[in-house]
């Protein structure tokens, strides 16, 4: 099932244990992440998976800083 708003991004709890991945791969967003986060360019990550595409990089990009962008409140202390 994509999600909405995120039509690139499927959750399917019979898929890679219901995390978020690219729709129709079972390449989970977190992985996409680590790849950018340790340095991977996005052209590196679409010439290694050549069933992702740049757009799917930038949605995994888009979903990841949305379910990041939240409040976060601290106790008082």
């Amino acid at each position: 099932m994509t999600l909405a708003g995120f039509p690139r991004i499927a959750v399917d709890p019979a898929i890679c244990g219901g995390r978020p991945i690219v729709a129709g791969t079972r390449v989970r967003v977190s992985d996409i992440l680590e790849m950018l986060a340790g340095g991977a360019s996005v052209d590196e990550i679409v010439a290694d998976f050549p069933y992702l595409s740049e757009d799917d990089v930038r949605a995994a990009l888009a979903y990841a800083a949305a379910m990041a962008d939240h409040p976060v409140v601290l106790a008082a202390e």
